[in-house]
């Protein structure tokens, strides 16, 4: 669960189906007096534009009950509850929920729609700060993808290391030493230094080298990670794989930095 902060009411956000649907408990408190969300079910706008959008989104919608409710719409007699909705149409827009998390939610067009019902200015807010928190999403995302091509890469890699370079029947520090003499390659070929010596240069540093990285320096880096572990199935030495790596990296680097959509990806 998210949270977004519109004006000073606090409005929940949950993805249901991989759909965003946005709190409309939390959202009601933001309006002035006493009004429920059956209020604004009684709207015929509201139950029109629930109906349109349902039409849109809901192959199992139920016409049959959805024309008797619009009959009815408006009407000072009749309320009808988001449950009744619901269970009388087989609506997907309108959601309420029990429990921890409990409320009525509903799915961000119709969400934005009753954002109006409550004010324009809150619903300008609204879709500005859900937009935000989308923006986020999206980094914290693409941060995530970068972070994981980094690691599969580095497992094929690693791999491509323990059958090909690894003798057998080396003790555990054997092993150790070379896969650290492997990783340090490319840490010299684009880094221009060893994990060691980065780690003495910026004691204060958390991490390691590989997490203050550019995006020009993960994509390279995960070439070059591919690229190393088929240099060393096909049995070429440390030294050799080394000079080629580093030509690579040059080549590479000089692209990346003039990529016009990689400068796009740095921007957000």
């Amino acid at each position: 669960m998210a949270k977004i902060k519109v004006i000073d009411s606090e409005i929940s956000v949950i993805k249901i189906k991989d759909e965003d649907f946005i709190s409309l408990t939390d959202m009601i408190k933001a309006k002035d007096g006493d009004f429920f969300i059956s209020d604004w079910l009684r709207n015929r706008n509201t139950i029109e534009y629930l109906g349109i959008w349902e039409k849109i989104h809901n192959p199992d919608f139920n016409y049959g009950e959805y024309a008797t409710i619009t009959s009815k719409a408006g009407l000072n007699s009749y309320k009808l509850s988001v449950k009744e909705w619901s269970k009388k149409t087989g609506a997907i827009g309108l959601v309420a929920k029990a429990g921890r998390y409990g409320g009525t939610y509903a799915h961000k067009d119709i969400a934005f729609e009753f954002g109006m019902w409550i004010s324009a200015e809150f619903k300008i807010y609204l879709i500005k700060e859900f937009q935000r928190l989308k923006e986020d999403e999206l980094k914290q995302l693409g941060w995530d993808i970068k972070r994981n091509l980094t690691k599969i890469n580095y497992k094929i890699h690693t791999d491509a290391i323990k059958e090909n370079l690894i003798p057998k029947k080396l003790t555990p520090a054997q092993i150790s030493f070379i896969y650290s003499s492997e990783a340090d390659i490319l840490n010299v070929v684009l880094f221009g230094q060893t994990a060691k010596q980065w780690r003495e240069s910026n004691p204060k540093l958390k991490g390691n080298i590989r997490d203050y990285a550019d995006v020009n320096q993960l994509v390279c880096l995960a070439n070059l990670e591919s690229l190393n572990a088929h240099f060393i199935s096909e049995d070429i030495q440390q030294e050799d794989r080394l000079q080629k790596l580093n030509k690579v990296a040059i080549n590479q680097m000089k692209i990346l930095i003039d990529d016009k959509n990689i400068k796009k990806l740095e921007q957000k």
